[in-house]
């Protein structure tokens, strides 16, 4: 395992289980023998799902699962009466942890008696969202009368050093810039040749140690409800899609982007909610992460995870909407052009290598400075199908870490916005 994905597996927390728990909602009632089908023929096809946890604690390693079961992986759930069932259903899954002794994934089929919905929950050591999204095109059709057949595995990642390979993301991009270094150096005059792209690796550099040193000097995050012992059980909840056309309609006024936009509707929403509890929040500011893709552009080679974290301080003091967003794009833009995502990375590979006691020190000193995760992904653009039956909505939930209590995600999907 890389030490970005042994460090997701330390950071688990009876209060926050580091699980991805995501949810497809069908039009009408999916077949749970088919759905096993599909499931055994296009995602088992990826070995590391067919992998467990194994080794020591101090150094695990992924090692095949000698029981493997797939009825247990994929499982038929009665869903009771009532409106507020699914919701409960999946309070009761995020916070009931996954068997560390199987594969640490696992469908569960809901069935109403004219619709199904669909919930996985896997654990983030496998995979970040970007990853799985590879995984859910694998498993899912454009045409459900011409089903794809099965990719295969993933090809390998380029050819790495040892080192490369167990530090992931950090380690490779110290080694690109060490082997265009010697290219330099062999070529001879090329340095004096490119300036633009001297000043360009200098000027990249010296953000990396300023943006560690912002976040090393960062104070903890404001103090407000949303700060506070946690507790086992989970709570869920979904809002109405959005047009997503008619969002971007709104995005063109402003001359901002979606994320922008929807961030800024984010602080509003937070804003209202801590009036409505009586706190001051004129001039608050409320730090959220944000995890940004590393991954380089083209296939995925790989699942495990390849996302740094930025911090983004959300404008929640700001009660004009318009000069709300106007900020949000303005600190979004910043953010955008450091080395932050980087740095947060690195830090998440000294988690997996560091000792208990200095993991716990710098997941609390990291939950300490934001009070909120947000994510923002973009799904597919057309409508898919699973099992031969048409997906009418798709969302996820984004695991928590440390004492953070609350998440946001947002997944566009077929025309529509699903935040969550």
């Amino acid at each position: 395992m890389s030490v970005v994905d042994i460090a997701w597996l330390r950071m688990d927390r009876p209060t926050n289980l580091m699980m991805i728990c995501g949810m497809m909602m069908f039009e009408h009632r999916v077949d749970i023998d088919r759905l096993r089908d599909v499931i055994a023929a296009r995602m088992l096809c990826f070995h590391r799902f067919l992998q467990r946890v194994g080794g020591p604690a101090e150094s695990p390693c992924w090692e095949p699962d000698p029981h493997f079961e797939l009825d247990w992986h994929v499982q038929l759930v009665a869903l009771r009466p009532g409106r507020d069932a699914l919701e409960e259903l999946l309070g009761d899954l995020v916070s009931t942890a996954l068997d560390p002794h199987k594969p640490m994934w696992q469908f569960h089929l809901a069935q109403r008696a004219n619709a199904s919905a669909l919930i996985l929950r896997i654990h983030h050591c496998y995979g970040d969202g970007f990853a799985l999204l590879h995984v859910v095109d694998a498993i899912t059709d454009l045409d459900p009368a011409h089903p794809h057949a099965a990719q295969g595995d993933l090809v390998p990642a380029p050819r790495r050093t040892s080192w490369e390979r167990i530090l992931g993301v950090v380690a490779e991009t110290a080694g690109d810039a060490l082997r265009a270094t010697l290219d330099l150096a062999d070529t001879g005059s090329a340095l004096l040749a490119s300036p633009r792209r001297t000043a360009a690796a200098a000027a990249s550099a010296v953000d990396l140690l300023y943006q560690a040193g912002v976040i090393a000097a960062m104070m903890p995050d404001a103090n407000t409800s949303l700060k506070g012992e946690l507790g086992v059980t989970k709570r869920v909840a979904w809002a109405a899609p959005l047009a997503l056309d008619e969002v971007k309609a709104v995005c063109r006024v402003f001359g901002c982007s979606v994320n922008d936009l929807l961030v800024a509707c984010l602080a509003g929403v937070l804003r209202a909610w801590l009036q409505d509890r009586g706190e001051q929040v004129d001039g608050l500011e409320l730090r959220a992460l944000v995890p940004v893709n590393l991954r380089p552009p083209g296939p995925v080679h790989d699942l495990g995870n390849r996302f740094g974290m930025v911090f983004l301080d959300l404008p929640v003091g700001i009660e004009n909407p318009v000069q709300r967003v106007a900020e949000v794009k303005r600190r979004m833009s910043d953010l955008k052009r450091s080395q932050q995502p980087l740095v947060a990375l690195g830090i998440l590979a000294a988690m997996g290598l560091a000792s208990e006691s200095l993991k716990e020190r710098l997941l609390e000193t990291l939950a300490a400075n934001a009070s909120i995760i947000v994510t923002n992904v973009h799904g597919a653009d057309q409508a898919r199908y699973l099992a031969g039956q048409r997906i009418a909505r798709q969302m996820f939930w984004v695991p928590q870490s440390g004492g953070i209590g609350l998440g946001v995600s947002i997944l566009s999907y077929a025309g529509q916005i699903s935040p969550k």
